[in-house]
């Protein structure tokens, strides 16, 4: 059974940082996409990042890039997002995602066939 569970959320000043963390058990996939979205009340969600476990290359929305960082431990099976300069806007509820093996980045970002976390909140005060 597939089971992602996220960690690291917290409260930060708009200009500081945080990282989350999101451990994936019970994953037999090696070549899959796995990343963050995240979701603030009244909006949809959005997805913010994410990277192809295979090669490691990452994906990131415009709405973060230079500000937010994606990484993997393989090792360890967990996946981190740094994030950087953090702005109000960036409060939501930040959701980790993985795919199916052989599936593409358009599929992962719709949110199809994806294993989800229970959510980590994220809250930036001005």
């Amino acid at each position: 059974q597939v089971q992602l569970v996220e960690s690291g959320g917290g409260s930060v000043q708009a200009g500081g940082s945080l990282r989350v963390s999101c451990a994936a058990y019970g994953y037999t996939y090696n070549w899959y996409y796995m990343g963050w979205f995240r979701q603030a009340p009244g909006k949809e969600r959005e997805g913010v990042a994410a990277i192809y476990t295979g090669t490691g290359e990452p994906y990131i929305a415009d709405s973060v890039k230079g500000r937010f960082t994606i990484s993997q431990d393989s090792s360890k099976n967990t996946l981190y997002l740094q994030m950087n300069s953090l702005k109000p806007e960036d409060t939501a509820m930040y959701y980790c995602a993985a795919g199916k093996e052989g599936g593409t980045y358009i599929r992962w970002s719709r949110g199809d066939d994806n294993y989800w976390g229970q959510g980590t909140q994220v809250t930036v005060s001005s």
